[in-house]
């Protein structure tokens, strides 16, 4: 194999092009610059600024013109006079050749040949490498998906919205709206026409082959359709769950404490009170059924240390808050404290309520900037992010909460953030060999919950963090089988949320990926039990809980929200995951 460096290695982006527009480094899109040069230098070329053209693709073109987001990739053969659309492809070791007008949003399949010219065969006594060539010229219309190893001969139009099987060999104009197939290719069916049902088909069943071409959706309409009813369903999950919240969470109290999912071994601890508090408000505005807001009141701060304002792991049922509690070793930036800091302090904020002492933070600058450098960015961006997640709430809560006992560490923290945020990702720490983007997506949400969200500041640099966001989305590793978690899941709709409130970049593509998510979870409801932390974990992470539920509503509203729909939930959040600022930095004084 060549060397990375050499003319002909073989490059990622060149056969995944897709990724560029996300993936693409600063030395990536250099390298496009210089090839965009190499291509104006040819002939008469224009090319949008961020079009991606293979360095291995062959592309000879007396004229080329291409639309943004467009590209060619690897050992593509392109020539003549090419006019390429905006968000159209060409995808590897296609023939692209004569005089060809391709519309906005085309896709065209690898192998595939579309041939704007032919060779005569009127002079019977000239051989055929000497008949004169002769073209009539291509036109593909807007939003045509052309599959793989298809031929389109010279003189053709394909119209809009059609669809070309695999292997198809067009020799004749496509009507739009048409999907054709076969050699030659023949129409099968208008693609507005309403589907035969099984009732109603009274037409024989046709052979395997056209049954795969001829009747199966492609996944642009299937997804399209599905996108279209989200709403309806959207607005019937929150009907349904509002109906059914007191009985799941009495299906998680015991007698004496809530737990988290009932029939698992599990220690006393303070969250799954926190989370059935935020159920409860967010689907009924009150309080959990049986309980009464002034006694969760006592319950959730009898647990708070006065002298560090920490809140101690333990039981909040009768029999433990008789029992003495061990503050010592407790930190805002890491251990069992830190999460307690957002959860008990937005249960009680929900409770119209709020710690009784505040949070101590007597952190000098060289101190705090000590321990934020000694955080484990490398490997654990997650823990380094929840925790400046916690330190960030803690300001946040004395400054709602007992203003006199001014910013603490704000000010230290984000001048920190500023200069450590590495500007090609948007985000903080690295991501490594084993785990890909994930460390480093989740904990640049809870970074960013904590700061930036909290105190209504911008992003420092929200597109690249959007590039960032949508090319991790694509790691099947993370968004399949356990890994379809609602932390995985929520540490990506919140900062493409939050980021979406400064650029649309990358809007269209979020938005594909939050209309599948939401798909996908508004059917994993389990009546009466509410939702799994990880439905397809095939472990007691997939028994429904109130960890779950609590995450999953809030990650609904924020995928509903994102995609412009969220009023028809009746519900918005007001704990962990409200989406206005806490504490608003230009109101200090």
């Amino acid at each position: 194999m060549t060397s990375p460096g050499s003319d002909h290695a073989v490059r990622r982006l060149d056969f995944l092009p897709w990724e560029y527009a996300r993936r693409g480094t600063a030395a990536d899109r250099e390298r496009q610059a210089e090839r965009h040069r190499q291509l104006a230098a040819t002939g008469k070329v224009d090319l949008a600024a961020d079009v991606y053209v293979a360095e291995s693709a062959a592309v000879f073109c007396a004229e080329l013109r291409m639309g943004e987001r467009s590209y060619i990739a690897a050992h593509a053969y392109v020539t003549g006079e090419i006019s390429l659309g905006s968000d159209s492809t060409i995808n590897p070791f296609s023939v692209v050749r004569g005089r060809i007008t391709i519309g906005d949003g085309v896709r065209i399949g690898a192998h595939t040949s579309i041939l704007a010219f032919n060779h005569g065969t009127a002079v019977t006594e000239e051989p055929m490498f000497r008949q004169p060539h002769t073209s009539l010229g291509i036109t593909v219309g807007d939003d045509v998906w052309i599959g793989s190893n298809v031929l389109v001969l010279d003189g053709v139009t394909i119209g809009a919205h059609s669809i070309v099987g695999a292997g198809a060999v067009v020799t004749k104009d496509v009507d739009e709206w048409s999907v054709v197939a076969g050699n030659p290719a023949r129409k099968l069916r208008d693609r507005r026409a309403p589907r035969p049902t099984a009732e109603s088909t009274t037409t024989p069943v046709p052979d395997a082959a056209q049954v795969t071409v001829a009747v199966a959706d492609p996944p642009e309409r299937t997804i399209a359709a599905a996108a279209r009813d989200l709403p309806d369903r959207a607005a019937a999950f929150a009907s349904r769950a509002r109906e059914q919240v007191d009985e799941l969470l009495r299906r998680c109290w015991d007698g004496e404490r809530f737990v988290d999912r009932p029939g698992i071994e599990q220690e006393p601890a303070i969250r799954p009170w926190c989370d059935a508090i935020e159920i409860a408000d967010l689907l009924l505005r009150r309080a959990p059924e049986g309980h009464t807001r002034d006694d969760l009141v006592r319950r959730l701060r009898a647990r708070q240390d006065p002298q560090t304002g920490l809140v101690a792991p333990g039981d909040l049922s009768d029999r433990g808050l008789e029992q003495p509690f061990d503050a010592a070793g407790l930190s805002v930036l890491e251990g069992p404290a830190s999460y307690h800091v957002l959860c008990a302090g937005y249960a009680l904020q929900v409770l119209d309520s709020c710690f009784e002492h505040p949070i101590f933070l007597d952190l000098p600058p060289a101190e705090l900037e000590r321990r934020l450098d000694g955080l484990p960015w490398a490997r654990n961006a997650w823990g380094a992010g929840a925790g400046i997640d916690a330190l960030g709430t803690a300001v946040a809560r004395n400054l709602n909460n007992y203003r006199d006992t001014g910013s603490g560490p704000l000010f230290t923290l984000m001048g920190w953030l500023t200069a450590r945020v590495d500007r090609e990702s948007g985000m903080w720490g690295q991501p490594d060999p084993d785990q890909g983007w994930l460390q480093v997506v989740n904990g640049f949400y809870r970074l960013t919950r904590g700061t930036y969200a909290q105190f209504g500041l911008p992003l420092p640099y929200p597109e690249a963090a959007v590039r960032t966001l949508l090319a991790h989305a694509e790691d099947r590793r993370v968004f399949s089988g356990g890994g379809f978690n609602a932390c995985n899941v929520l540490d990506v709709i919140h900062p493409l949320w939050l980021a979406g409130k400064q650029t649309d970049f990358g809007r269209a593509e979020g938005r594909r990926w939050a209309e599948a998510q939401l798909a996908e979870i508004l059917g994993r409801w389990v009546d009466g039990a509410g939702f799994a932390f990880a439905p397809d974990g095939g472990d007691d992470r997939a028994i429904p809980g109130l960890q779950g539920t609590e995450m999953w509503l809030a990650i609904i509203w924020l995928l509903t929200d994102y995609l412009g729909f969220s009023d028809v939930l009746a519900y918005r959040p007001r704990g962990v995951h409200r989406p206005e600022p806490l504490v608003a930095l230009p109101g200090l004084s």
